[in-house]
């Protein structure tokens, strides 16, 4: 299964995965209505920055994941189908509870209806996901996790090569 990952020194922290990612979950997909639409979007991924270091978080998909495990009432799932933990946003009671127990700080409360959401990995679009499309660096890979390990080994040797 392939995951989002990051290379973090690749990051500008420009933000713009977050802002492709709202759109894309907006009901008009376009950045000009959206921002007018009544329900406001809301970005499922993270651009964090220590001052020296920009990093983007999103949801991880957690082969043992405690939002599951805390959801009281159900809403969050693990989707045999896709493999993706995925919320039921008509279960979730806003109780905050996988807020809580994520250990990244992914999951979001949506502030107009009080319920969370998280990334779905833009499951909709017959693409890769938003963030990903929109990186304009490539610091975020749609790939298979060992292909992401194997190009990482492949950097540091090339970086070897030159020190010699």
């Amino acid at each position: 299964m392939r995951q989002i990952l990051a290379r973090s020194e690749h990051c500008l922290g420009c933000k713009s995965c977050e802002l492709a990612c709202a759109v894309a979950h907006s009901t008009s997909k376009s950045l000009f209505e959206a921002i007018e639409e009544l329900k406001p979007p809301q970005k499922r991924i993270f651009v964090e920055s220590n001052g020296k270091l920009n990093f983007p978080l999103q949801c991880r998909q957690c082969l043992d994941a405690p939002c599951v495990h805390a959801c009281m009432s159900g809403a969050m799932q693990f989707d045999l189908k896709t493999g993706l933990i995925q919320v039921d946003e008509q279960k979730c009671v806003g109780c905050m509870m996988c807020v809580m127990v994520c250990p990244f700080g992914v999951i979001a409360e949506i502030s107009a209806t009080h319920r969370v959401t998280k990334c779905d990995r833009c499951q909709d679009l017959d693409y890769d996901p938003a963030c990903v499309a929109a990186c304009p660096t490539k610091a975020l890979e749609f790939v298979e996790v060992q292909e992401f390990a194997r190009s990482g080994r492949q950097t540091f040797l090339d970086q070897m090569k030159g020190v010699n």
